[in-house]
């Protein structure tokens, strides 16, 4: 009973065409009780839309005909109208019944339909490009992320006087279009991961004169230095730059352009042979076009090349000798499948050699809720728990941004999220939580490796370079505004989800979020974080300033009885 294919000459929609579209719509209606009815139903479907769309054709042929017979000799026209005819033929094609089609089991025509989305012939899924499934080799990574800042900065200029929602509109669409469906292609063909010691470091240095010597200290006292491998995200100043501020009436001054620090170190004696070797590489990126701290993490991210074990560390650091196999060593240590070793390191003028020998160290074990308005009550990690050496690391709540070490295989379970542009405070609880609920341990190390420069007054900072590219006062609220993506998942009631505007603060949020093998609440409650208070409950978070184990750690408490709650033996 299939409706005819009505008269082509016909240059209107007929009765009978509607008719036909309805007369199906009341097939469809009655083909639902057997599996041989449903096959009818995706037939119908296809039919009824192939009448009106029958009819929508043929009217753009006669028409096309009609003005070829008034101009013959356009052939552009006779292409149009060929080319229409030809789109007819297939719709008839698409109409016959599955027997006069060819098609034997209704399976196979299913699979020749994309029903519900775009119509796709099995030809045409053959002739569909593949993605491309080839690790992503390093001048792809790296000419891809020099080609977005560019672009991106080439947005944001013009926009001076645009306010902190409308910079972070330019930033979400263009990163939405661009840099989202890049870095899921990445993750479908990060580098294959070797099994051979290799050290990954991360090293993100924003204006740092420092870096040079983070750079050549890592290398010289490296137990393996043909092994270390290290991913540097230079932020610099080329021209007419501009210090940090020197006083409180936000004076500055001109100063000379920022050196180049991995320039210096392939020209160095030490590093001209790791240079060389491609152990050292370099996304070189204007000070203007600063993201942050978090994104520049992101994009060091991104220079991992396979090595086995990944380190993230800042750009004014000191080394203990052999400081990456003493961390790969400890790391080994920590009873857990997946460990992850962190704390806040011990200012730079300590004596590493000597704090080593009398095994000082330090735990990250306290937080406080910031009570100034610009970091809006985000989870700030704080209080350390002195002790001495035990052989095996103890348990800690907290990742710090200076120092971590991991198996790389985090990068994938784990990836930076590359929606939070501008972030500075909230970098450490975020990813804190999102391994912890991953099924990541975190630990102390038993000895600091590394020392931290921590105050750099008068240097610049990125939140100045943010105002001269935009205007004065900007990055406080664009902060504010972006720290909702990451209060949201850390169940701030005032940030739930209903609440978060604009929703584009939301976009993908899913995919960079909380693990699936603990609950948020089950680590909320671990570190003694009341969010609904913003208040640290002491009591919660004994366990890490006793030198003890975290609740459903238990089992592990006996590695610990030799020592008592400072770490001193018995």
């Amino acid at each position: 009973n299939r409706c005819s294919i009505r008269d082509r000459a016909t240059t209107q929609l007929d009765i009978p065409s509607l008719y036909c579209f309805y007369k199906n719509m009341a097939v469809i209606r009655r083909s639902r009780d057997t599996q041989s009815q449903s096959i009818s139903l995706v037939f119908c479907i296809i039919t009824s839309f192939g009448c009106v769309i029958t009819a929508l054709l043929i009217t753009l042929v006669y028409a096309v005909s009609s003005a070829n017979t008034i101009n013959p000799g356009n052939d552009a026209v006779h292409n149009v109208a060929a080319s229409l005819k030809k789109d007819l033929l297939a719709v008839e094609e698409a109409a016959k019944p599955l027997a006069l089609r060819g098609a034997e089991k209704a399976e196979h025509f299913l699979e020749s339909m994309n029903v519900g989305g775009h119509a796709m012939t099995v030809k045409q899924q053959e002739e569909k490009p593949t993605l491309n499934t080839d690790p992503m080799t390093m001048d792809e990574v790296l000419s891809f992320l020099d080609h977005f800042l560019v672009q991106l900065h080439q947005k944001f200029v013009g926009n001076k006087k645009t306010e902190f929602d409308g910079v972070w509109k330019i930033f979400h669409d263009f990163a939405l279009e661009v840099l989202y469906p890049w870095d899921r292609e990445y993750l479908q063909r990060m580098p294959k991961r070797r099994k051979d010691g290799s050290v990954f470091v991360s090293l993100a240095s924003y204006r740092d004169e420092n870096c040079i010597n983070t750079l050549t200290w890592a290398y010289e006292k490296s137990k393996n230095p043909d092994l270390l491998n290290v991913g540097l995200v230079q932020q610099n100043c080329v021209k007419d730059c501009i210090g940090g501020i020197l006083d409180k009436t936000g004076r500055t001054e001109k100063v000379p352009p920022d050196d180049d620090c991995y320039k210096l170190f392939c020209e160095s004696n030490v590093g001209r042979e790791h240079c060389a070797a491609g152990r050292v590489r370099n996304l070189f990126i204007n000070e203007d076009e600063s993201l942050g701290p978090y994104m520049a993490r992101y994009f060091a991210s991104k220079l991992w090349n396979g090595e086995e074990w990944y380190m993230q560390i800042d750009a004014h650091m000191t080394f203990l000798q052999d400081w990456d196999a003493v961390s790969i060593e400890m790391l080994q240590k920590a009873p857990a499948k997946k460990p992850v070793m962190s704390h806040y390191p011990p200012f730079d003028t300590v004596d590493l050699e000597e704090n080593a020998k009398r095994h000082g160290i330090s735990r990250l074990c306290g937080s406080t809720f910031a009570d100034s308005d610009l970091e809006d009550q985000i989870i700030r990690l704080g209080g350390t728990a002195a002790g001495s050496y035990t052989d095996t690391p103890r348990f800690a709540p907290y990742v710090a941004a200076g120092y971590f070490v991991a198996h790389s295989s985090f990068l994938n379970e784990v990836p930076f999220d590359p929606f939070l542009p501008w972030i500075f405070m909230g970098e450490e609880i975020i990813m804190s939580a999102r391994l912890w609920t991953s099924g990541y341990d975190i630990f102390s190390p038993r000895t600091s490796v590394v020392g931290h420069i921590y105050f750099r007054r008068k240097k610049p900072k990125f939140w100045e370079s943010v105002h001269r590219l935009f205007h004065y006062g900007i990055h406080n609220p664009l902060q504010m505004m972006v720290l909702n993506r990451v209060k949201t998942q850390l169940n701030y009631p005032e940030s739930a989800n209903d609440f978060i505007s604009p929703r584009t603060l939301l976009t993908h949020i899913d995919e960079y979020s909380m693990g699936t093998e603990r609950s948020l609440e089950d680590y909320l409650a671990m570190a003694g974080l009341d969010m609904g208070k913003k208040l640290v409950v002491g009591p919660q978070i004994a366990w890490c300033y006793s030198g003890g184990v975290p609740p459903g750690k238990e089992e592990y408490a006996h590695l610990y009885d030799n020592v008592d709650g400072n770490g001193i033996p018995l």
